[in-house]
């Protein structure tokens, strides 16, 4: 927005911290940003059935995800406070409640007020009930955003969104304070090792056993490197395994990893990061693998993060690593998912410095387009846009 003009309030509808979980992530990412550019963000939080979060200040309702009637009072709350002009909603499977999240769509049926819907997992082949749900969230909606081309065409041929309301916002990443590599290597006690780090919440899914195996072909060439598995687990999987159990996919991994007798080799950080110590592993970190078996994985938070840290890159071929990767070889993509296609390129990319920098370089010029103060200004200008045509209308 430009000085002068009056201030937006948005409301953002989604997860949101001190729950641990991307979109909670986002959330609060997006409304500081958007706080910073002088727009006045309140949160709507979809809470968990099973936690009770200590929420901060800006959180205005709390809807309880698996009771409709909160979804339905909120809408009509909101649309009677004028302290809200427009809505953001976070989509994503698994934080809203009813058959594939169809809770929300009481929340947009009472709303009054315009929302932007902001797109993060768009599958390819949806069940039916799976593609109602978005293609009625998309109808209703006054602007679609996704994070890449792929997803924008996926928006319009398998959910019907009208093409005009669709629009590409990359996913944001935080501006890291830039360190020097060597120095963090030291303080961290990872002096003289090449470390590849793969970092998220951890659950099955992730590939990081493929990550494993792929260390292992290497380790014999290469016996300085260190492979890092920064994250802890899902809290989704907790939940739904119990405490005692929760641990089980971790645990799977540490029996791969002994073994492999790659002791020595791999280091388990089993925490949740905060944003300033997530970047110090980062910026220490020599090449990023993101070993992701779903190859229709639309967006991935994490890989973002390291184009943002000017990280170089190797994954597997998923539909998000294909499109930010592949132009300019800001990374290197595999041929496929397995353990020997990762190994080779990973291989590459220690042998020849050369190449490592020029990756690194590369993905800095993206990673300092999708800085989130850059985002949270497009987000303004698109609720700007939303508002205008609302009100000539």
């Amino acid at each position: 927005m430009y000085e002068g003009e009056p201030l937006i309030n948005f409301l953002n509808l989604g997860t949101y911290t001190p729950k641990q979980c991307g979109i909670a992530t986002f959330s609060r990412n997006l409304r500081d940003n958007l706080t910073r550019l002088k727009e006045n963000t309140s949160i709507a939080a979809v809470s968990d059935p099973y936690f009770t979060y200590d929420y901060p200040d800006e959180v205005s309702y709390i809807i309880r995800q698996n009771n409709i009637e909160d979804y339905a009072s909120t809408a009509n709350a909101v649309n009677k406070d004028s302290g809200i002009d427009l809505v953001i909603i976070q989509h994503e499977y698994g934080i809203y409640g009813g058959a594939d999240g169809d809770y929300l769509l009481e929340f947009t049926a009472r709303l009054t007020k315009p929302y932007l819907l902001v797109t993060h997992t768009i599958l390819p082949y949806p069940t039916t009930n799976e593609k109602a749900v978005l293609s009625a969230l998309c109808r209703q909606a006054a602007a679609v955003v996704c994070m890449t081309r792929t997803s924008s065409s996926m928006l319009s041929h398998v959910y019907g969104a009208a093409p005009e309301k669709v629009y590409i916002i990359h996913h944001g990443v935080p501006a890291f304070r830039v360190q020097d590599r060597n120095l963090l290597k030291q303080e961290y006690g990872f002096e003289g090792r090449e470390l590849i780090t793969t970092f998220g919440l951890i659950g099955p899914g992730k590939g990081i056993e493929i990550g494993i195996r792929s260390l292992k072909r290497l380790v014999a060439k290469h016996e300085n490197l260190m492979y890092l598995i920064v994250g802890r687990t899902h809290p989704m999987l907790v939940e739904h395994e119990g405490e005692q159990h929760g641990d089980r996919y971790r645990e799977t991994l540490v029996e791969l990893v002994n073994s492999l007798g790659m002791q020595d080799h791999v280091a388990f950080v089993n925490k949740f990061l905060e944003p300033e110590a997530l970047g110090e592993y980062l910026y220490m970190t020599d090449i990023y693998l993101s070993p992701y078996p779903d190859l229709n994985q639309a967006i991935s938070g994490t890989l973002a993060y390291a184009l943002g840290c000017g990280r170089a890159i190797v994954s597997t071929p998923y539909l998000y690593a294909l499109e930010m990767l592949s132009q300019d070889q800001r990374g290197l993509v595999a041929d496929d998912t397995t353990a020997e296609a990762l190994a080779e390129l990973l291989d590459r990319v220690i042998s020849e410095p050369g190449l490592k920098l020029k990756l690194e370089k590369r993905a800095a010029l993206l990673g300092a387009k999708v800085k989130w103060p850059y985002i949270a200004k497009q987000y303004a200008n698109l609720a700007e846009s939303v508002l205008k045509s609302k009100i000539a209308m």
